[in-house]
């Protein structure tokens, strides 16, 4: 069976912001999720440039994206576009 983006975001839906508790996937921090030869490659964002919590999140990313038997996991990190709250989450947090 093939893996899918569907499957990805999913598994990246259990990893969670320690600061917020929010996932990552809900507060739009995951932009894209490419596959390529050696694995798997998420491109993201943190709600900061200098989060305290980043390298805590990209490992648990690709413990989880690597528990999924897909090869390789990568993060690769980007502030282009700067990381907003989806529209969704500011009514949800009521901001």
């Amino acid at each position: 069976m093939k893996l899918t983006r569907e499957q990805i975001i999913e598994a990246l839906k259990t990893v969670k912001d320690p600061e917020l508790g929010i996932d990552i996937v809900t507060l739009g921090l995951v932009y894209d999720v490419y596959f390529n030869e050696d694995g798997i490659t998420v491109l993201m964002t943190m709600t900061t440039p200098f989060c305290p919590f980043a390298d805590d999140i990209i490992a648990d990313v690709e413990k989880r994206v690597r528990s999924l038997k897909a090869g390789e996991a990568k993060v690769e990190i980007t502030f282009d576009p700067p990381w907003e709250p989806p529209k969704e989450l500011r009514e949800k947090l009521g901001i």
